[in-house]
């Protein structure tokens, strides 16, 4: 089973501009409103490619009830922790060129109450078969270290972690050998603090991962494509060519993606597959909403696969 957790979650509203002025009048062409955050994302795109996963972490308010409604109206088990305080509003500026600007709430300030709840929670879920994701930001009092913290209890019991934080979030996650990680670029490239310029860079980056403990990195790099790699495999798969609607949900996709593959035992040159396949789709459809199966399934036959080793 997978388990998504999403400690600071959203409604996510999307407005498609034609171009943005900075300091002068944006006149609003469309607007969409659906539920977000990272590991809720994760979970949509998990259900639409056929999975199941139960969405975790904390919601409040009447933005809380809405992102509830969603997933249970999209067939998906949730178990969130109820909070006193309003769920988030991020908005996400869209212009005709593909450009999109975000402009994030920080969230609700959490009490230390409700996040041991959630410790005890995951630590119920903490099963040899069953993967957990941690992914996306906390709210603003949480502890940078609590994903580290969460690694290393739900570890003694078996689960495996996947990992999709930036900053201090990851830098502190790593010190726990998650499973698995997926920084992109600019994360990579801040956690090592060195500019990433090509192959042999992405590589070594990767490696020194690797030698962590962890067992699988994933390198994301939107337009350019992602690499894939564990001990045993190395893959770069270049990216998909499709009409850009919006980038905003693009590795979620992705590590949903190879997170249902894993589930489903496919091979990792599959997973790498499905993962890319996902992403492209996710960059295709309008809004935050995940991408269809069919569409996936076509996109599937135009992913290409570069062994490295």
């Amino acid at each position: 089973m997978i388990i998504t957790v999403t400690m600071n979650p959203a409604i996510d509203k999307t407005v498609y501009i034609e171009k943005f002025e900075h300091g002068g009048l944006n006149r609003i062409k469309n607007v969409t409103l659906d539920a977000g955050g990272k590991g809720i994302n994760v979970s949509r795109t998990i259900k639409e490619l056929g999975g199941e996963s139960i969405a975790t972490g904390f919601l409040g308010g009447n933005n809380g009830a809405t992102i509830q409604k969603v997933l249970e109206d999209a067939g998906i088990t949730t178990d969130f922790i109820k909070i006193d305080a309003e769920t988030r509003v991020n908005t996400k500026v869209v212009e005709e060129d593909g450009c999109v600007t975000e402009l994030n709430e920080a969230g609700p300030i959490m009490s230390e109450k409700h996040q041991v709840w959630l410790t005890e929670q995951l630590m119920e879920y903490a099963q040899k078969e069953n993967l957990i994701i941690l992914s996306g930001s906390v709210a603003q009092n949480v502890s940078k270290a609590i994903y580290k913290e969460i690694i290393e209890k739900v570890h003694l019991r078996g689960a495996k972690v996947f990992v999709d934080a930036d900053g201090e979030l990851f830098s502190e996650a790593l010190k726990a050998r998650p499973d698995i990680v997926k920084p992109n670029q600019v994360e990579l490239e801040k956690y090592l603090g060195r500019e990433l310029r090509n192959e042999q860079d992405y590589l070594e980056a990767g490696e020194s991962l690797l030698d962590k403990g962890i067992e699988i990195v994933i390198i994301s790099l939107g337009e350019k494509g992602a690499y894939f790699m564990s001990k045993k495999r190395a893959l770069y798969c270049p990216a998909i060519q499709v009409e850009t609607h919006s980038t905003v949900g693009a590795g979620d996709a992705m590590v949903a993606a190879f997170s249902y593959g894993l589930n489903h035992g496919l091979t990792f040159e599959e997973c790498a597959k499905r993962a890319i396949a996902t992403s492209a789709g996710a960059v295709a459809t309008v809004g935050t909403k995940p991408p269809k199966r069919k569409v996936v399934n076509q996109l599937l036959e135009k992913v290409c696969v570069n062994v490295i080793w």
